[in-house]
């Protein structure tokens, strides 16, 4: 099963148009005179993105030579692991970043292989958080891609069967959500539901980074449920949030007692900012809206120390962390998408 796919994932060097209509689009938006941003030239520009170019492909390669169809590539041993649910996950979530690098041949193979190969009704529990946005958000990515011809990615042989898993695994996600918050489970058993000594303690993000995959399916399917508890768990979070507009980093999703009220932009909370901003980019939902723009001034009134971020306790604003964790990195990419660049380039030269 392995070599086939190997042999037909070979790397191609040319770029689709897929990607020469990114580059321009980049291109038309960042580069209004001789620069990219401060400092760095359209040449160095290229530099840098065929740096991560080569980057992707040599964890991409290494993956498919030693560990593919297992989940993930463990980098010392170079051996394959299962780590989240035995369904080479890291194939799923790599598929839109070939079609991104105009990789057609191995595009069209991997999206071949995991609608052959992938099913969900298997005894694994696993983390909503993570299923969500590397499995389901793959298999999603990868069908719009594929079954739309102004990509330069489209697979004329496709006929939805991406779409069908995702359906499939969403449904085996649902009974997550069963709980009086609306909050999810942080993990769930995609045969049997929730474990009975499953922890009833779930981390912000894991509870507010749902709303685009399962939006998404809900408008490709007619199906408004998965929208439905997505938005359910995101007013659940916000509505415990403090005087100070700050929510914690871990909640019970039984009682909606904060267990950690330490509150920041990294660790446990990042991406609740981050799905807020895109779920009203994408759906056009003016309560997401809200919420990012309430979220966002509290943080940047407590936690932004300039140029540092830093974790306060949630109800008083006090200091509770004052040093910088790598999962801050996102934050000023999520400031260019809301438009407040001020202070983008200096937060990002911090965080470098």
């Amino acid at each position: 099963m392995m070599q086939p796919m190997r042999l037909r994932l070979r790397r191609q060097g040319r770029a689709s148009p897929l990607l020469c209509l990114s580059a321009a689009i980049l291109a038309a938006a960042l580069l209004p005179g001789a620069a990219v941003a401060d400092g760095v030239t359209p040449s160095e520009a290229r530099l840098l993105r065929d740096e991560v170019k080569d980057m992707f492909y040599h964890a991409f390669d290494g993956y498919m030579q030693h560990a593919f169809p297992l989940d993930e590539l463990r980098p010392l041993s170079c051996q394959g692991e299962d780590s989240l649910g035995g369904y080479a996950l890291t194939l799923i979530d790599s598929l839109d970043t070939l079609a991104l690098l105009g990789d057609k041949e191995r595009f069209a193979a991997g999206v071949e292989w995991v609608g052959k190969n992938v099913r969900f009704d298997i005894n694994k529990t696993v983390s909503v958080f993570e299923t969500n946005i590397r499995i389901l958000g793959g298999l999603l990515s990868a069908h719009l891609i594929a079954s739309d011809y102004a990509t330069g990615m489209e697979i004329e042989s496709y006929d939805g069967q991406l779409l069908h898993l995702s359906v499939d695994l969403a449904q085996r996600l649902l009974p997550a959500f069963d709980t009086p918050t609306g909050i999810p489970f942080g993990s769930v058993n995609l045969l049997y539901g929730v474990d009975d000594d499953e922890s009833k303690i779930t981390s912000t993000a894991g509870g507010g980074t749902l709303t685009l995959e399962f939006g998404v399916l809900s408008r490709l399917t007619n199906n408004t449920v998965f929208e439905q508890v997505a938005k359910k768990s995101v007013r659940g979070i916000w509505a415990r949030r403090s005087k100070l507009n700050l929510v914690g980093a871990h909640i019970n999703v039984f009682t909606g007692e904060w267990t950690q009220k330490d509150a920041g932009i990294g660790t446990s909370i990042d991406s609740f900012y981050e799905y807020v901003l895109k779920a009203y980019l994408l759906f056009g939902d003016e309560e997401y809206l809200y919420v990012f723009q309430e979220a966002y001034k509290a943080a940047m009134h407590y936690l932004h120390h300039d140029p540092w971020y830093i974790e306060v306790n949630m109800n008083s604003g006090a200091t509770v962390w004052p040093l910088f964790n790598s999962l801050q990195a996102f934050w000023p990419g999520l400031q260019v998408f809301s438009w407040r660049c001020r202070s983008c380039h200096s937060n990002t030269c911090c965080l470098l």
